[in-house]
């Protein structure tokens, strides 16, 4: 048994980062606003929302910031992203693979 949580907890550990949380979400728009508090982010990234049991994975494919159109962000910048789900505010991101 210790064996097999040792080889999750690497294999969750190697493929996921945690890069930030969602401080808003516009659920007309479906733009979820993050704060990056981990790591950059960039357009063609692959994120994962998490928020108790709800998980939602996706790619970027659009990031602004201050509605301009960017290709990434730093550690510590805010960016809006245009996603397909309803994320809720305070979700974990993690950034995948």
């Amino acid at each position: 048994m210790a064996l097999y949580l040792f080889e999750y907890l690497t294999y969750n550990n190697s493929m996921e980062k945690e890069t930030g949380k969602v401080i808003h979400f516009y659920d007309k728009a479906r733009v979820a606003v993050l704060s990056l508090t981990g790591g950059a982010l960039a357009v063609g990234d692959t994120v994962k929302f998490v928020k108790g049991d709800a998980e939602h994975t996706e790619k970027i494919e659009s990031m602004q910031v201050e509605h301009e159109s960017v290709e990434s962000v730093q550690r510590g910048g805010e960016v809006a992203v245009k996603i397909s789900a309803t994320i809720k505010t305070g979700a974990v991101v993690y950034k995948v693979g």
